[in-house]
Formats: structure tokens, sequence, C-alpha cells
């Protein structure tokens, strides 16, 4: 429950809480089987984000249109996900998704300007075509493995569409309330979910999540920039780690 309202706080900011709460389960529950553990990380996940996103909603009012847009094939994406989880070996998405967090790294870090005002690139009508299959194949990705998703939402909205980092923040929750909840679906429909776990943890992703969501707004886009940048830099490590020493 701590290590899930850690994960709650960092992912209501800039995303990345799959970062700390999904190895917690994996260190403290070694002989659980991965598509269980996947499972029950997905129930605090979606509540978390829930309440982070209920937060957001009161001061900020996002795009809902492009969020829609995005929203449905992304639950549709993770549903697809979620149903082949445990038939692909993770293994082999970690050098691939390594590679892309550090491109977004470097390319975030190198834009200091990036996100910090609005900026849209493309006419209203392209802008919501990429957002639907940016969702998609984003979505697809959180069902099946997870971490960096948030990252990815992030820099979609911002580097490709021209958001600034704060709204996109909300944006992006709004996508993942519905990725978790198309894999709740799938993976609580075959039983892969230990449910007192997973409600026990979102108390912990809740509290974490509206703590964040407060902080963030403070803050404004200057803020979640340097966080977006931590969380992406401690995940590029955390994977590098996985694939190249463990």
């Amino acid at each position: 429950m701590l290590a899930s309202g850690f994960a709650g706080f960092v992912d209501s900011v800039a995303g990345g809480g799959g970062l700390i709460q999904l190895p917690s389960l994996l260190i403290s529950m070694p002989n659980t089987a991965p598509s269980l553990l996947l499972g029950t990380n997905k129930l605090p996940s979606f509540l978390g984000t829930l309440g982070a996103t209920a937060s957001y909603l009161r001061r900020i009012k996002p795009d809902f249109k492009l969020a829609f847009a995005m929203a449905v094939p992304a639950f549709i994406g993770s549903g697809l996900g979620a149903s082949v989880a445990t038939r692909i070996p993770k293994d082999a998405f970690r050098p691939i998704i390594l590679f892309l967090l550090v491109i977004v790294a470097i390319y975030t870090w190198r834009k200091k300007e990036l996100g910090l005002v609005e900026n849209f690139k493309f006419a209203r009508h392209h802008q919501v075509g990429m957002g639907v299959a940016a969702g998609l194949i984003i979505g697809f990705y959180d069902g099946i493995f997870g971490p960096g998703t948030g990252s990815f939402l992030m820099l979609i909205l911002v580097a490709v569409l021209g958001f600034a980092f704060l709204q996109a923040s909300v944006t992006a929750k709004i996508v993942n309330l519905s990725t978790n909840l198309g894999a709740i679906l799938v993976f609580g429909l075959n039983s892969q979910i230990m449910w007192l776990l997973g409600l026990t943890m979102a108390i912990g992703n809740v509290t974490g999540g509206f703590l964040g969501a407060r902080w963030a707004m403070k803050g404004g886009s200057i803020l979640i920039r340097k966080m977006f940048l931590f969380v992406t830099t401690v995940l590029i490590l955390r994977l590098a780690y996985d694939t190249f020493l463990k």
C-alpha cells in the first residue's frame, strides 16, 4: 500500500507509477504468476488515476473531444494487449522500449521550451486522427506490458500535438483510465486479479494521486516537465538494469 501510494503520487504528476507499483508486487510475491500480478496491478492504477483525474477536472478543462477520441481505441487496444499478455515474453519488449524512452528523454531535455505553452501544429481533424492511432497503439502496449505508458502518452500530446504539460497531464489521465479499465475487464474475466489486495493497494494509490494532482496544479507545466524527465530517466535505468544486468 505504501508503494502504491508513492506510485499514485508520481503517476498523477507525470506518469510512470507502474515503475514503482508493479515491481513492488513482483518483489513481494515472487512465486505468483506474472499475469495475476499484472491484473492486480491494474486495479489500484485505475482507481488512483480516477481520483487524480477528478482532482484535475475541478481546476482544468481538458480537450474532451481529443481525450475521448484517444480513450476509445486505447480501451480496445488495452483489452487486446491484456488478452495476449500471457503468451508473449515480456523480455522481448525491453530493448525496444528502452531505446524509445532514451529518445523521449533526450528530445524533452534538449527542447527546453517544450510543453511550457500550447503550440498546436496540426489541423483539428489531423490532430484527432493522430490521437486515435496513438491511443490504439499505446493502449495495446499498456495492456500487454505497461511501464512507460504515461511517458509515451505525454510525449504524443506535448511533442507531437503541441499541448502544454499541464493540459497534457489531465488528458493523458483520461486516456490512461480507459487503458486500465480495458485491461481490468479482460484480466477480471479470466480470474487474474487478487481483488482484496488490489483494493487495499488502491487506498494508497488514490491518496497519492489526489496529493500529486494538487501539487502538479500548483507547480504548473514547468514542474510537470521536470518530474516527467526524472521519471523517464529512472524508468530508463530500471529497464537497462533488467535488460543487460539482471
